[in-house]
């Protein structure tokens, strides 16, 4: 059984809240306890929060969750926890004002006090207020808070100008990370290069463009993006050599996107006049990594050579060990062309209805969250991840 990720977080907090009863009821045996507290109310309000929750009541738990907490002013981290459930649930405005409500509380120590801030900067963030949380996280790394602290505020900075496409500040945030969280998120500081290169390559600075992604491929040598972009901006000047040698590293760093490079390898070497390099290079690719779009253009290099009829009889092997849509209809395509007049008109039917499948089904998947479509994001539309689509493999894709 799965537990609902709310539910499992009112059942966390419920267990903070229950160790804070523990401990102030300890507290309340001293001479120096609250005089003012009823345990009483405490310890009723804490039941009936637990009795919600085991009722599947989320709302009436965290009101009487918060109602127990207002008592016991030491358990900060389960109010913490509470607010995150609200962020959570959509009601951040109430969030907010738990979070203000305990940034008002005096004797607050430093390290709580930097905590709240943050989790103020998230609430901030989810209602759309972007100036507020960015100048609170830039606050909180001005006052140079512990090694912890301080990179968690640097990272939901770098994540927040993310958010507003505004890269090169994240980069410059992110180069004041230490080395080891510099290279756990890598591959998402390669993309803002990739973003600052695409920028400079729309207004044909060429120089800026590759200083861009020579840094992005510092931050991930195996990003895809920067020799795409590379071989972009190489192909853009007519340097036909350059954006080979960029397209072909692709293959090595991730042989599923070794389709997104056929299509400008084929026009590096038709302009460079060796379409025998090309169809090697293919060959050699199609043992590496099974792919269709190899496979159609190698096809297309044998028509070129040997006539419509080989064409046909080396996509017919080849769909006997890599069965493909794509390659089926590419093969009707072939026989329209040969076929007796009784044979096209009856493979004009069948194209029809394959055509109409291929066209209707996605050609990209995320990894991650499943999203499906026929264009290539670098960062998923839905789950918001960086390098985890790549076309879809078996029957109805590559």
């Amino acid at each position: 059984m799965t537990l609902d990720p709310l539910l499992l977080g009112l059942l966390v907090a419920a267990i903070a809240i229950g160790w804070g009863l523990g401990r102030w009821q300890s507290r309340a045996s001293r001479p120096d306890a609250f005089s003012d507290v009823s345990g009483g109310d405490f310890s009723r309000e804490y039941f009936q929060g637990l009795n919600h929750l085991m009722s599947d009541r989320t709302d009436e738990a965290i009101e009487s969750f918060m109602r127990a907490l207002e008592v016991n002013s030491d358990t900060i981290p389960a109010h913490l926890a509470l607010a995150r459930l609200l962020r959570r649930k959509g009601d951040v405005e109430r969030a907010i004002r738990v979070h203000q409500t305990l940034l008002a509380r005096p004797g607050l120590s430093h390290h709580d006090f930097i905590r709240i801030q943050m989790a103020l900067a998230r609430d901030y963030e989810a209602i759309g207020l972007l100036d507020r949380a960015e100048n609170l996280l830039t606050e909180i790394i001005r006052e140079n808070p512990a090694r912890e602290l301080r990179s968690e505020a640097q990272r939901l900075l770098i994540k927040l100008y993310e958010k507003e496409a505004e890269w090169q500040q994240a980069l410059d945030v992110a180069r004041k990370l230490d080395t080891e969280e510099r290279e756990r998120i890598g591959h998402e500081l390669a993309h803002y290069c990739c973003e600052l290169a695409q920028e400079a390559a729309a207004t044909r600075r060429w120089r800026s463009a590759e200083g861009s992604l020579r840094e992005a491929l510092k931050y991930n040598p195996d990003s895809v993006r920067a020799s795409l972009l590379a071989a972009e901006v190489a192909i853009q000047q007519q340097q036909w050599r350059r954006a080979i040698q960029a397209l072909k590293q692709v293959r090595e760093q991730d042989a599923r996107l070794v389709s997104e490079t056929v299509e400008p390898l084929a026009r590096c070497y038709r302009e460079l006049g060796r379409p025998d390099e090309f169809e090697r290079w293919l060959r050699e690719s199609l043992v590496k990594a099974s792919s269709t779009t190899l496979l159609l253009a190698l096809a297309e290099r044998i028509r070129e050579r040997e006539g419509i009829r080989a064409a046909g009889q080396f996509i017919t092997d080849e769909l006997k060990n890599r069965p493909s849509i794509r390659g089926f209809n590419r093969l009707i395509d072939l026989h329209l062309e040969y076929g007796s007049q009784s044979a096209r008109e009856s493979l004009s039917v069948l194209r029809g209805l394959t055509g109409q499948l291929e066209a209707s089904k996605p050609v990209y998947r995320c990894d991650q969250c499943g999203f499906a479509g026929r264009t290539l994001h670098w960062q998923c539309p839905s789950c918001r991840q960086w390098d985890t689509t790549r076309p879809i493999q078996g029957l109805e894709g590559e």
